[in-house]
């Protein structure tokens, strides 16, 4: 007996018997799961391989996280070195040491 059969099987048990809790909360087991099934299938997720999918996807992400941060450090790191720069080039015009520049 397939999910669906017995889905359908306990949705004519709910209707002919007045639906007990018992009935009712396995018939909502059984739609979530197989509601379940029905979207790892649309997600092409249904195989053997998809927990290997599944990781290799959360590594790429957890990459692009690490190398999109690596990225932003060097940018602040590149910013601060120009400011300092600057500083010290307008520090050196101040002392009047605008030869060491030619």
């Amino acid at each position: 007996m397939t999910r669906e059969d017995m889905l359908a099987a306990l949705m004519a048990q709910a209707q002919g018997s007045g639906a007990d809790l018992i009935t009712l909360r396995a018939i909502v087991e059984e739609s979530s799961e197989l509601g379940a099934d029905r979207v790892l299938d649309r997600l092409g997720l249904d195989d053997e391989n998809a927990q290997g999918d599944i990781d290799e996807l959360r590594d790429l992400l957890e990459a692009w996280r690490v190398a999109k941060t690596s990225a932003w450090k060097a940018v602040v790191d590149w910013v601060v070195r120009g400011a300092m720069a600057l500083l010290l080039i307008g520090i050196a015009m101040r002392l009047g040491m605008p030869g060491i520049f030619r």
